[in-house]
């Protein structure tokens, strides 16, 4: 198939899902996706309801706004109050919650938050403010955290000062151990990241299928993707095979981006890193080199930065393991929508909460 249509046509949809029904199955299994962009289309083409009953669909962690713990947004708050400082950041970011505020909120207040397409115009917004501090959000996995790095340097190269990044990456190997390692997920298999897969290569999944015994597909975004994506790990769990195998070949290449993956390990470095309802996992996030010390805003920066608080009741962090569904939650689509997001799973278009939000079925 060559053209977008052709991966959303329903007939065929119709064919693989009764294939998988057809794949025997002496157990109840848990396939998760961990894509955010995932999450999303699989709510919006009504994928669980072509699944047996033995297939058992989980939401993961691949929201990299939702993952963001109020900790790192209680950081980019306090640094909105400092004087001369302009926080420039992705748009998804600017309603998430932090533990007593929002950038939305304090940008109401008069602090100076400006949303912007990428870490590039935020460069420019530095340029043309050489009297300002520019602080950008950097927030993302590996799909992201590349291009930020390449700003990086491209400021080092202009010596612009008045540049730097509050470092927020996470990087998903780790976190997926962690996944894997939970008896509380009970993990069979993996519908991995697209995107991603297409910065880092097919490697970084190699440890969770051979030690942890979990199946992995890099899966495409298209209904049919997704789908023959699903097909491929029940087979695999049928037949008792962990191996990591690549649906989405016609863009994601074995060795990955090897100059993007390059140009992020010229600049950042591994380092522990908080996730939102998971916690601190050694090593799944980036913060810098020392010799790009210059441009890291918590060094940059002296801010006092508040305990962090929770929203009471908000089960966000059990939804980002799996554990539980948007519809365990008793706040949501009440207290919680996307017009007043309590948790950061509702916030972001790519949050589990908005997209169980957005399809849900309408009685009447």
């Amino acid at each position: 198939m060559k053209y977008k249509d052709e991966f959303s046509q329903s007939n065929i949809a119709e064919k693989i899902a009764a294939a998988i029904r057809q794949i025997p199955l002496d157990k109840k299994i848990n396939l998760m996706e961990v894509c955010g962009t995932h999450t999303h289309q699989v709510a919006r083409f009504g994928i669980r309801s072509m699944l047996p009953e033995k297939v058992n669909l989980l939401s993961g962690p691949g929201c990299p706004v939702c993952v963001t713990s109020n900790e790192y947004m209680d950081h980019a708050l306090a640094l909105s109050q400092v004087p001369g400082v302009i926080i420039t950041t992705f748009g998804d970011m600017f309603r998430v919650p932090g533990s007593y505020s929002s950038l939305q909120e304090e940008k109401g207040r008069g602090a100076d938050i400006k949303v912007t397409y990428s870490s590039a115009d935020a460069l420019e917004i530095a340029r043309k403010n050489p009297d300002k501090n520019i602080v950008f959000l950097g927030v993302g996995f590996e799909t992201t955290s590349p291009t930020i790095a390449a700003t990086v340097l491209q400021a080092r190269e202009e010596n612009i000062d008045n540049f730097s990044v509050l470092a927020g990456f996470k990087t998903l190997p780790n976190a997926l151990k962690t996944l894997a390692e939970s008896p509380e997920i009970n993990l069979h298999g993996l519908i991995a990241p697209g995107h991603l897969s297409v910065i880092t290569g097919t490697k970084i999944y190699e440890p969770v299928a051979s030690k942890y015994g979990v199946a992995c597909v890099i899966t495409g975004f298209e209904a049919l993707d997704i789908l023959e994506g699903i097909r491929l790990l029940v087979k695999q769990v049928s037949e008792g095979r962990a191996e990591v195998e690549n649906e989405y070949s016609r863009v994601v290449r074995p060795e990955g981006n090897v100059k993007a993956m390059k140009i992020m390990e010229q600049v950042f470095k591994p380092a522990d890193s908080r996730w939102r309802g998971i916690g601190v996992i050694p090593d799944s996030g980036l913060d810098f080199k020392e010799e790009f010390s210059d441009f890291d805003a918590s060094k940059k920066f002296n801010v006092e930065i508040p305990p962090p608080h929770y929203a009471e009741g908000c089960i966000c962090g059990q939804i980002l393991t799996g554990v539980k569904s948007p519809l365990d939650c008793p706040g949501f689509g009440t207290i919680c929508n996307p017009e007043n997001p309590v948790g950061a799973c509702m916030v972001s278009s790519e949050g589990t909460c908005a997209a169980y939000y957005r399809y849900r079925p309408i009685n009447g």
